[in-house]
C-alpha cells in the first residue's frame, strides 16, 4: 500500500467513523475526539513513507511529583494498544504510535483512536491529581474564598478535606 492509498483510506475512514477531523495537507490529518474529563483530545494522523504515525498531547510537564506520574505513565503503557505515553524535549505528556501502512484500515483506525481516546480522557484526571495536587488546592481555596463555580473542581473534591 502506497501512502497515496493509506492517506485516501483514512480520509474515508475518518468520514466513516464520523470522526471531527480536519485535513491539513495530504497526510496530515487532525483529529478532534470528544472526551468527558478532558473536553477534547487533538490527535495527528501523519502519514508518512513507511508507517501513519499518531501523535496526541495529553498534559503539559507536571509541576510536582514527577516520579509519581512517570511511574504511572510507564505502568499505564503496558496496558495500552497501539499508542504509548512520551515526553517531548520540554516534559509535556504525549501519547504516540505507529501503525504499518500495510495495516491501515477503519478497523485499527477506530482501534487506535479508540485507544487514544481512552487513555487521554481516562488517565486526564489522575495525571493532574499526581502531578498538579498544589495548583489544584490552590485554584479551590482562590475559588472557595471569592464565591465562585467549584463545579470543574468536583471530580477532586477528595482533595479538599
Amino acid at each position: 500500500m502506497t501512502a497515496a492509498d493509506v492517506d485516501a483510506t483514512v480520509g474515508a475512514a475518518l468520514a466513516e467513523l464520523g470522526v471531527d477531523h480536519h485535513r491539513r495537507e495530504p497526510g496530515q490529518f487532525l483529529v478532534t475526539l470528544p472526551g468527558t474529563n478532558r473536553l477534547q483530545t487533538h490527535c495527528w494522523l501523519l502519514v508518512r513513507e513507511h508507517a501513519l504515525f499518531v501523535q496526541a498531547f495529553v498534559c503539559r510537564q507536571p509541576d510536582e511529583a514527577h516520579d509519581a506520574v512517570y511511574r504511572f505513565l510507564l505502568q499505564r503503557n503496558a496496558r495500552l494498544y497501539g499508542v504509548h505515553y512520551a515526553l517531548d524535549r520540554v516534559g509535556d505528556i504525549h501519547l504516540i504510535g505507529r501503525v504499518g501502512l500495510h495495516a491501515v484500515t477503519a478497523e485499527e483506525l477506530d482501534r487506535v483512536l479508540g485507544q487514544v481516546l481512552e487513555a487521554a480522557d481516562g488517565d486526564f484526571n489522575t495525571l493532574l491529581e499526581l502531578g498538579f495536587v498544589t495548583s489544584i488546592r490552590r485554584e479551590h481555596a482562590w475559588r472557595q474564598d471569592r464565591g465562585e463555580s467549584l463545579a470543574n473542581l468536583r471530580a477532586f473534591e477528595h482533595l479538599f478535606t
